[in-house]
């Protein structure tokens, strides 16, 4: 009998701490209209106490118990994350191991701000094969990759962590995806190299950690192939809404435009929580669902579109 994934429970975690752009202003050359005109973005979390993996059991552990699920009855954890704690573990699996998941096997995905939709699509393919349930999370602590004497960066980023419990069910709930990606850019956002020490490495490269950006570029990469990959999957379908990267006010704006789908279906929280990469999608998913507007077993048609580093873009059609 053939199963398909279904999205079944959401979740997110936001850090307490609150940065204004006005506390903004006082670190560095910026204000509150020049980032709000430019952006969308009022304000964003960032953690003081917390790793990536705090958040992502936070999500997890809310996961279960929407759903009154044992632990051990996951048979996979997936997140999604460019800030992780350690190279290794994985904050997939520190989260397995809080959590008690003794079953699942647990991973994390590299692809920036397109780590949730190339996450959720790999989970789904892994219900069919077989397994029953698992969890899809994206975290990320971007503030200890953040240069914050850099206004062309430290404005956009934020913290937080945001996942659903993708479980087996009889209908076919993914409709349509399109995956990409183009590493031939991927020097328009870098972030975390380490230079190689070896007394035998011949090459002398400097670290450079923080987080690099050449905003028009990925702008540009936006509004061209990731308004495209919409209207791909979008095509002939009645859409309710779509929850796409939030990165930037206006890229959602002119996406919208190119796309011809009514802005007000464009759901958007970035004033909030500014960009936070691969957890931003499962946020405002959850954000929908709490509101109402988003109501799980309803069959509203959604896409989800992640896009950021590497470049990797991407969209998935799903009905909820």
């Amino acid at each position: 009998m053939e199963q398909f994934g279904t999205i079944t429970a959401t979740a997110s975690v936001l850090p307490e701490k609150i940065i204004t752009n006005d506390d903004l202003s006082k670190m560095m050359d910026t204000s509150d209209e020049w980032i709000s005109s430019r952006t969308g973005i009022k304000q964003r979390r960032c953690v003081t106490d917390q790793e990536t993996s705090d958040l992502c059991y936070l999500v997890a552990e809310q996961l279960i118990k929407k759903r009154n699920i044992d632990p051990v009855e996951l048979d996979f954890i997936i997140v999604a994350t460019m800030s992780p704690d350690f190279a290794t573990p994985s904050v997939a699996v520190q989260v397995q191991g809080k959590l008690g998941a003794t079953k699942a096997f647990a991973f994390d995905i590299s692809a920036a701000c397109s780590g949730f939709v190339y996450a959720l699509s790999l989970a789904e393919k892994m219900i069919r094969c077989g397994s029953s349930k698992g969890l899809v999370i994206g975290g990320e602590t971007l503030s200890k990759m953040i240069d914050w004497s850099d206004r062309s960066t430290a404005v956009l980023f934020g913290d937080g962590a945001g996942g659903i419990l993708l479980e087996a069910g009889p209908k076919q709930k993914l409709i349509a995806e399109h995956l990409a990606a183009d590493g031939t850019r991927g020097t328009a956002l870098t972030a975390g190299y380490h230079s190689n020490h070896s007394p035998v490495y011949s090459k002398n490269l400097e670290s450079s950690f923080y987080l690099k950006m050449i905003g028009r570029d990925i702008f540009d990469f936006a509004v061209r192939d990731v308004a495209k990959n919409i209207k791909d999957i979008t095509q002939n379908v009645p859409i309710d809404y779509l929850l796409l990267h939030q990165a930037n006010l206006r890229i959602i704006e002119k996406i919208a435009r190119k796309v011809k789908i009514p802005q007000e279906k464009f759901l958007t929280n970035m004033d909030k929580y500014g960009n936070t990469s691969a957890a931003s999608i499962p946020i405002l998913l959850d954000e929908a669902v709490a509101s109402g507007k988003i109501k799980l077993g309803q069959k509203q048609k959604v896409v989800f579109t992640g896009y950021g580093g590497g470049l990797t873009w991407g969209s998935i059609l799903m009905e909820l």
